[in-house]
């Protein structure tokens, strides 16, 4: 659909959102469309099944096929009231979104927990080394970080 009654940072941030939701998220969700669905039963059912309870969906949808075609249309202004969708909300849906389908942050913090692990070894072995070779000037700093 088209986003020109959305504001420029919402526009912005929505199409950073879908880029990196497509590039490491399987399935990919198709940009700017819209949650107003009809759906066959047969989907319904599938959804249904699911145990999940916060479901993201966009990639729900996407992910449990079906014949889909897409209806573009122009969004009109707001007629009453405004979003309750705030900032926050939206952050929380893109980040529910993203860890929803992909592996790709839980492999981020792996590495980065391997990093911080193995450097902690690192500077533990050469406390170790450094007391036993060269003695320390603070008693009881090496018993206390290895």
């Amino acid at each position: 659909s088209d986003r020109s009654t959305d504001g420029r940072m919402k526009r912005k941030t929505a199409e950073w959102f879908y880029k990196l939701h497509n590039k490491i998220s399987n399935p990919k969700i198709e940009e700017n469309v819209g949650d107003f669905r009809l759906m066959s039963r047969e989907v319904v059912e599938n959804i249904k099944l699911m145990p999940e309870r916060n479901l993201f969906m966009k990639g729900v949808l996407s992910w449990v096929g079906g014949k889909t075609d897409v209806v573009k249309y122009a969004r009109a202004e707001r007629v009453a009231g405004d979003s309750k969708f705030n900032g926050w909300k939206l952050w929380n849906l893109a980040l529910e979104g993203i860890t929803s389908f992909s592996t790709f942050p839980l492999r981020i913090w792996t590495y980065i927990g391997l990093a911080v692990a193995g450097v902690a070894f690192l500077y533990g072995a050469w406390m170790i080394f450094d007391t036993l070779a060269f003695g320390n000037a603070v008693r009881g700093y090496p018993s206390l970080l290895v």
